[in-house]
C-alpha cells in the first residue's frame, strides 16, 4: 500500500469513528482493532484540535510571551589569539661560496649530513694555486732582498758621509785660523766653508729612525705589496679545502665534481648549512596589531607536516622598524621572529607554518558569547539574566576578548553566580522585568534531545511490542469472527 493510500485509510478510520452508529447496531471491535500506535496518533490529533480551538475561542486576548535561547553562566578559560604565518628556518644559516676559478675535485658531504665547524666539505683543484703561491713568495723574497741591499748601501753611504763631514769641518776650522793670521786668502776660506756645507747636506740626505739609517720608503711599500699578494695566495690555497663555517646540517648541495667552484648551478651557493637544532618562524605582523605583541608571548605553531599536532613557541624578537607590505598596499608590517621551543619534532626548515600568538589570556573566569552583552543607552554593558521567566539586567565590564567570546566581571554592586541563566542573544526590546520563555541552548537542547530520544526509543520498543501483541490478538479475533460467520449457515 502506498503512503497516499495509507493516509486515506487512516482518514476513513477517523471519520468512521466520529460518525454516529445506526440504531440497533453496534460495531464491536472496530476501535479495538486499531493498533496502539494509531490510537496514540488519534489521541494526539484530537488533543491538538482541542487545543487549537481553545486558543481560538479563549486565548485571543492573552499576553504573548517571547521566547529566548538561554545558557547557564559558567567559568572557563579564554584567549585573545593573533594568527599569522611565515617560513620556518634554522637559527643560523650560512651560504658557502668560493671565489676560486678552479674545478671542484671532490665533494665530501651530501644533503642532510650534520657537520661541525671546520669540517671538510669539498676540495678544489689547487695546482694553479700552488704556482701562484710560488710566484708570490718569490716576489716577496725579491722585494725583501732589494730592500736589504738598499739598506746596506745606505748605511755604508751614511758612514762615509759622516767621515767626509768630519774632515770638512776640521779643514774649515784650520782655514779659519789661518785666515785670521793672514796666512790664506778669503777665497780659500770660502772654499773650505762650501766643502763643509756640501758634507753636511750629504749627511742630512739619509733617513734616520732612532739614530739608525733606514732604507728608502719605496722599498718598504714594495715589500708590503708583495706580502699582501703572498698572503692572498696562501689564503686561496687554504680555501681550496672548503670547510664548514658553522656547525649544523647541510640543507643544499648546488654543485658537483668537475664544475668551477665560482660558478655553481644557477648561481646558487655551493652549500647551504643551517643550524636546525633550534627552529624559528619568520613572520610579518601588521602595524595595526603589533602594539599587542610582546617579546616572550607564547605561540602555538601548526603546519601540514605536523598533521593534527602542534608545537610550542614564543616571540623572540620584534624588529624596531617596519617595511612595506607589498602588493600595492599602503599598510606597513613589522618583521618578527618566533622561536620553536619544542625539540625533536617533525617540523622542518623551508616550509610555511602558522602561529597563533596568545596576546591575552584569562583562566577560571566568567566567559559568555559576545552576542550576550547588550549596550545600554549610557554606553554601559549588561548581561540579560532570566530568573523564573523574568529578565534582570546585570551591569558588567569586560576583560579578555576572543573572536566569539568575552570575559566579564560584575559591575559595582552587581553579582554573577554559577549556573544562572542568561539570554545568548537578547532582544533590544527587552527591559528589566520583561517576561520570556526560556529555550535551552544548543548544548542543553542536545542533552535534552538525547534523553528524550532514549525515552522515545524505550516507548517505541514497548509500543512495537504492544502493537505486535495487539495485532496478534486482532488477527485471532478476526479469525474467530470469520470462523463464526462461516459456520453460521451450517448451524442453521
Amino acid at each position: 500500500m502506498s503512503e497516499k493510500d495509507r493516509e486515506q485509510e487512516f482518514d476513513r478510520q477517523i471519520q468512521s469513528l466520529l460518525e454516529e452508529e445506526p440504531a440497533g447496531k453496534k460495531k464491536k471491535g472496530r476501535f479495538r482493532r486499531l493498533s496502539k500506535k494509531k490510537k496514540i496518533i488519534l489521541g494526539c490529533g484530537v488533543a491538538v484540535i482541542a487545543a487549537f480551538l481553545g486558543l481560538k475561542l479563549f486565548g485571543g486576548n492573552k499576553e504573548v510571551i517571547p521566547m529566548a535561547a538561554t545558557a547557564p553562566l559558567e567559568k572557563g578559560n579564554i584567549e585573545n589569539i593573533l594568527s599569522v604565518s611565515g617560513p620556518v628556518s634554522g637559527t643560523d644559516s650560512v651560504d658557502v661560496v668560493s671565489n676560486i676559478h678552479a674545478e671542484i675535485k671532490s665533494i665530501e658531504v651530501k644533503e642532510g649530513d650534520k657537520v661541525t665547524e671546520g669540517e671538510l666539505l669539498a676540495e678544489i683543484d689547487d695546482s694553479d694555486l700552488l704556482k701562484e703561491l710560488e710566484i708570490a713568495r718569490n716576489s716577496y723574497d725579491l722585494a725583501v732582498a732589494t730592500r736589504d741591499e738598499n739598506l746596506r748601501d745606505a748605511r755604508n753611504g751614511y758612514a762615509k758621509a759622516l767621515q767626509d763631514y768630519e774632515a770638512a769641518r776640521a779643514n774649515y776650522n784650520r782655514q779659519s785660523v789661518l785666515a785670521q793670521a793672514g796666512g790664506i786668502s778669503a777665497v780659500e776660506l770660502e772654499a773650505a766653508a762650501n766643502a763643509l756645507e756640501d758634507a753636511k747636506r750629504a749627511v742630512n740626505g739619509y733617513t734616520l729612525e732612532n739614530g739608525q739609517v733606514t732604507a728608502d720608503k719605496s722599498y718598504e711599500l714594495q715589500i708590503k705589496n708583495a706580502q699582501y699578494n703572498l698572503d692572498k695566495a696562501m689564503e686561496n690555497l687554504e680555501a681550496a679545502k672548503i670547510k664548514a663555517p658553522i656547525s649544523g646540517t647541510v640543507v643544499r648541495v648546488n654543485s658537483k665534481v668537475g664544475q668551477f667552484a665560482d660558478k655553481p648551478e644557477e648561481n646558487e651557493p655551493i652549500f647551504i648549512i643551517e643550524n636546525l637544532d633550534t627552529l624559528e618562524l619568520e613572520i610579518k605582523i601588521s602595524e595595526y596589531s603589533i602594539g599587542k605583541v610582546k617579546v616572550g608571548q607564547r605561540a602555538e605553531i601548526t603546519a601540514d607536516i605536523l598533521g593534527n599536532d602542534s608545537v610550542q613557541g614564543e616571540v623572540l624578537s620584534i624588529s624596531p622598524t617596519g617595511e612595506e607590505k607589498g602588493g600595492g598596499s599602503t599598510e606597513r608590517v613589522i618583521p618578527t621572529i618566533i622561536r620553536v621551543l619544542d625539540e625533536d619534532t617533525s617540523l622542518i626548515a623551508g616550509i610555511t607554518a602558522k602561529a597563533a600568538i596568545v596576546l591575552e589570556e584569562a583562566k577560571n573566569t566568567w566567559v559568555v558569547p559576545i552576542s550576550a552583552l547588550r549596550t545600554e543607552m549610557d554606553g554601559t554593558l549588561s548581561l540579560v539574566a532570566v530568573e523564573n521567566g523574568i529578565c534582570r539586567m546585570i551591569p558588567v565590564t569586560t576583560g579578555v576578548e576572543s573572536d566569539i567570546s568575552v570575559e566579564i566581571f560584575p559591575a559595582e554592586g552587581a553579582v554573577l553566580t554559577e549556573g544562572m541563566s542568561y539570554i545568548i542573544t537578547p532582544d533590544p526590546m527587552l527591559t528589566e522585568g520583561s517576561k520570556v520563555t526560556e529555550l535551552p541552548s544548543a548544548g542543553r537542547a542536545a542533552s535534552m534531545t538525547e534523553e528524550s530520544s532514549a525515552a522515545v526509543e524505550g516507548s517505541e520498543d514497548e509500543s512495537a511490542s504492544g502493537t505486535q501483541e495487539e495485532s496478534a490478538e486482532t488477527a485471532e479475533g478476526d479469525a474467530a469472527g470469520s470462523d463464526a460467520l462461516t459456520s453460521a449457515p451450517a448451524a442453521e
